[in-house]
Order: C-alpha cells, then sequence, then structure tokens
C-alpha cells in the first residue's frame, strides 16, 4: 500500500523538517499545512520532536508520539524512507485513549470509594463521621462540601469544608428552600442535575469561611440512609474551576451513598448505645450505702470481665422509716449474660410491686414464683431475703432462703455461724416452701449474703478446687469487726486470687454490719454517730 493509498494521514519531512509531503488524509486534517512549510511552525507541537542525527536509534525503533488534533487522539508513528526522508504515520487512537480514560477514572474513583467507606466506617460518633465525609468530598470531589443533618427541632447541624482549610461544625436555622433541590434532597427525593442550579442563586450561609468564590458550579444530593434520609450534600465549585461533568454528578451520588450508609450506621449504634445505656442502669446492682444505722455494702463481678451484668443481683429496699424493715434481696438466675439479665430485671421489678408485704418472706416468694411460671421463661432463680430493723440497740433480722446458700453470719469474738434457713427453688415448682430464722446482730457483727459463684470459684495451687464454704468461713473469721465494706472488699479479693485467670461463674456479696457504739456513719448523706441506745 502506497503512502497515498493510506486510510490514515501521512506526512514526509526532509532533514531540515520541512514538509515534502503529505496525503489527502493528512491534508483534511492539518488544512494549514502545505509542502514547503516548516512542520515545527505550523503542525501540533507534539508531533515535531529534534529530528534523529547519524548514529542515533533507528526512528522506527522509537515510542510513538501522541496528541490531539480538533479533539481526536492520534499516535504519530515515524519512519526513514529510503532517501532520508522522515515518514510520519498519524493513526487515530480516540477510542482506544477515551476508553483508557474511562478505565482509569473508573480505578481512581474505585479507590476513592473504598478510602472513602473504610475511613466513614472507622468511626461510629455521628459528628466524626460527617465531619470526614464533608473532608474527603472537598478533597476528592469538589473545591467546598457542606453536609446539611436532618432538623435537630428549629436547628440543621452543618459540617463545612473546603480544600485546603479546616472542617468546621456548627447548628443553625436556615431557609432550605433558597437552594434548589436541598428541601426534595433532605427528604430523599432524587437530586436535581447541576445545570438547573443558578450558581448565582446560592444563599450566602452555604458557602464555608475561606471560599474562593465565586461559585462557578454546584451539585446538591441525597445522602441516602436506612429507612430515612441522612441528610444531603452541597458541592461546590468557583467560577476559575471547571462546571461539573455529568460523570462527577453520578460519583458524587455514588460517594453519597456511601457516606449516607455511614452515618446512618452511625445514628443508630448512637441511640442504640443510649437505650443500651438507660436499660443497663436498671440492670446494674446498686450502691450501697447506711441506712437507718445500719451498714450495708455490695460487690458484683460478672462472669466475663467485658461483661457488666449476668445473673446474681442484689437490692436494698429501706424502710419509709427507722421504724420499719429494710428489705435485703440477693439471688442468682440460672444462667449467665444478658438473657440471664433479663429475668433478674423481671424478679427486681416484681419484688419492687411485692414491698408492701414484706412482712411475710414465704408470700412474697409464692407471688414471685407464680409470676415467673406464667411468663415465658424457661429459667428458674434462688433467693435469699432479710428483713432489717434496728430496734433498741439491736439489730433484728428475719431471714429467708429459696434454695440459695445460707446466709453467714460473723461475730464479735471471730466465730461464723451459718443460719438454718432452707427452701426451694422459685420458678420451678408449683409453689415455693421456705424457712424464716430470726437473729441478732449485736454491735460490730456481720451478716453476708452470697451465690454459689464465690464458693464454686474453682482456682488454687491445681486449678481445679472450689473456694468451698470452710475456706469462705474462715475468711470471715478474720473479718471480726470490720466494717461491711471491708468484709465485702476482702470475700471479693480472696475468691479472685483463688481463681487466678480461670474462668468463673457470676459472683454477688452483700454484707450487712451493725455498727459499733460511736462510730461514725452516714444517714442519708450527713455524718450520725450511732449510741448504741436508740436504733438510728
Amino acid at each position: 500500500m502506497t503512502r497515498a493509498e493510506a486510510p490514515y494521514p501521512v506526512l514526509v519531512t526532509d532533514r531540515e523538517g520541512g514538509l515534502v509531503y503529505l496525503n489527502e488524509a493528512a491534508r483534511l486534517l492539518l488544512p494549514d499545512v502545505a509542502t514547503g512549510d516548516p512542520l515545527d511552525r505550523k503542525a501540533p507541537s507534539w508531533l515535531t520532536p529534534p529530528l534523529p542525527g547519524a548514529g542515533d536509534e533507528a526512528p522506527g525503533a522509537a515510542r510513538p508520539m501522541t496528541g490531539s488534533v480538533d479533539g481526536r487522539f492520534f499516535e504519530a508513528h515515524h519512519t526513514v524512507d529510503d532517501d532520508g526522508h522522515l515518514v510520519w504515520w498519524l493513526i487515530d487512537c480516540t477510542d482506544r485513549h477515551l476508553a483508557e480514560t474511562a478505565l482509569r477514572d473508573a480505578r481512581t474513583r474505585s479507590e476513592v470509594l473504598s478510602e472513602v467507606s473504610s475511613a466513614l466506617l472507622s468511626t461510629l460518633n455521628v459528628p466524626r463521621c460527617m465531619e470526614v465525609a464533608a473532608s474527603m468530598a472537598a478533597e476528592h470531589l469538589a473545591e467546598a462540601a457542606v453536609l446539611i443533618a436532618p432538623p435537630q427541632g428549629r436547628r440543621h447541624p452543618l459540617t463545612y469544608a473546603h480544600r485546603g482549610g479546616a472542617v468546621t461544625q456548627e447548628q443553625r436555622k436556615v431557609d432550605v428552600s433558597g437552594v434548589p433541590g436541598l428541601g426534595e434532597a433532605l427528604q430523599g427525593f432524587p437530586p436535581v442535575p447541576a445545570r438547573w442550579i443558578d450558581p448565582n442563586s446560592i444563599p450566602a450561609w452555604v458557602i464555608p469561611d475561606g471560599f474562593a468564590g465565586p461559585v462557578g458550579s454546584v451539585i446538591v444530593t441525597p445522602l441516602p440512609g436506612h429507612g430515612v434520609p441522612a441528610g444531603a450534600l452541597i458541592l461546590l465549585r468557583s467560577s476559575t474551576e471547571r462546571a461539573f461533568t455529568e460523570g462527577e454528578e453520578v460519583f458524587a451520588r455514588l460517594f453519597a451513598a456511601r457516606a449516607g450508609a455511614a452515618l446512618s450506621a452511625a445514628r443508630l449504634y448512637t441511640e442504640q448505645t443510649a437505650i443500651t445505656a438507660t436499660l443497663m442502669r436498671d440492670l446494674l446492682p446498686p450502691a450501697l450505702h447506711h441506712v437507718h444505722g445500719v451498714e450495708y455494702a455490695g460487690s458484683y463481678r460478672a462472669s466475663k470481665d467485658h461483661e457488666q451484668v449476668g445473673g446474681d443481683f442484689y437490692d436494698v429496699h429501706p424502710g419509709a422509716d427507722p421504724s420499719q424493715e429494710t428489705l435485703v434481696v440477693l439471688g442468682d438466675v440460672a444462667g449467665k449474660g444478658l438473657d440471664a439479665a433479663v429475668l433478674t430485671g423481671k424478679i427486681r421489678n416484681t419484688l419492687q410491686a411485692l414491698l408492701p408485704l414484706a412482712e411475710d418472706h414465704e408470700r412474697i416468694l409464692n407471688l414471685l414464683n407464680g409470676a415467673l411460671l406464667s411468663s415465658h421463661h424457661t429459667r428458674f432463680a434462688t433467693l435469699v431475703l432479710a428483713s432489717v430493723r434496728r430496734r433498741a440497740g439491736r439489730t433484728e433480722l428475719r431471714l429467708t432462703s429459696a434454695g440459695h446458700p445460707p446466709p453467714l453470719i460473723v461475730r464479735t469474738d471471730g466465730t461464723v455461724e451459718e443460719v438454718p434457713t432452707k427452701g426451694t427453688l422459685v420458678g420451678a415448682l408449683p409453689a415455693v416452701r421456705a424457712q424464716t430464722v430470726e437473729t441478732v446482730l449485736a454491735p460490730g457483727e456481720t451478716c453476708l449474703l452470697y451465690t454459689d459463684g464465690v464458693i464454686e470459684a474453682r482456682g488454687g495451687p491445681l486449678g481445679d478446687d472450689f473456694f468451698g464454704e470452710r475456706r469462705l468461713e474462715r475468711a470471715l473469721s478474720d473479718c471480726a469487726g470490720m466494717p461491711a465494706e471491708a468484709v465485702v472488699e476482702r470475700v471479693q479479693m480472696l475468691a479472685t486470687q483463688w481463681l487466678g485467670g480461670g474462668r468463673h461463674d457470676d459472683m454477688a456479696v452483700v454484707a450487712v454490719s451493725a455498727p459499733r457504739p460511736g462510730s461514725l456513719t452516714a444517714v442519708n448523706g450527713h455524718p450520725h454517730r450511732i449510741d448504741g441506745r436508740r436504733g438510728r
């Protein structure tokens, strides 16, 4: 095929760069170029490389030159003919160039979306997530970005970011109708095309401080959420930048979808955390203190260190005045973790409602038993009830066990007594049978209520021995005369040391102590001295 018959442009130059020949296809492509013209003055600059000299690499082996002419892309391959002329063969590679550009852009955008997803999902804090989304939008999509969250009352949380600047957040009452498509975007409707938005109509509150205006191009796109919109995103470019293309609008919607999903996840996590915290407050054991002249202390350790609640629980329900009994409840629900904690909450609420019947322990236990049997729960529980009252300088107790380890009393001389109360489980049989025992604590004496997680703590030198009742009693004998809080701390410390790093059940301990005469305690948050003659 001759040069004249070639389907693509062909140009021939002499050694000095003068044009000596061009075929018809070249004349149509470069109408201002004629034979005799110097190629470096008439042809595009990318088409005039330094001419090869003697001893240079053969031009035919050189890499082709690439460039554009009237919006089309060409590769210029050059060879030397028999006369020593340089022959340029211009091959149209527009389609390939566009495909490669599209592929390169797609890869870049895919990398950006991956980076965006990773950054946004790395935090479940809503303000931080908004900050990251606005910052990355300004960096990768536009010169500036404004993220508008759903209103909180009459104000919208706004996050401003511009490339190279700081991200700022504020809450402001704004008129969303002043931005075309923003009201619809906040409701989750599809975005309006950028070409429909007049940049000159954008209100001042949209433009971040430090933005190099005036605004030249705007995109408004919704942030889709999980079921409800997560907000809207406004992207801005100044008049000195090119306008957003249709492809960039599509990419902005993809970015917004990732940001909206991350924001929804962060908001859902925040809401669930708040709900969990509210519910947890009712499940956590209460802080114990002095009530009507009697010391109370408690300690709870869940079976897993990362958990806060489980199947063990305790409560102290003070009487309305010092002449009335204070009801102490300590229990153990079968099982561990949150499932067991849910049932402890039900039991504690039921017992709270049964407080007017606290004088009859067995009746309370049977009413609670009926409530558990009528529910969907299949778990049972063990309980110990203690009614405590100060009278005539003595601390009187009524103790009732329902399938629970018997309470232990530490006398002033270090003797440890087991209270002979016993009964059947709650939530397992049609009726509860229980025996109530009355006893008295002298000043300085303590009654300890505990769950089987303490005595069944497995560990020791061989790692497989129970802590056991006898070891607990020996530990308590050393606690004679100690305050309730010190007794509880010692029991929990010894049980924990016995365990080492081994697995264990929930452990709960409550101590009820009669203060020594003359000891300083607190009643309702105020210092109060126990005189040993009057029940306080």
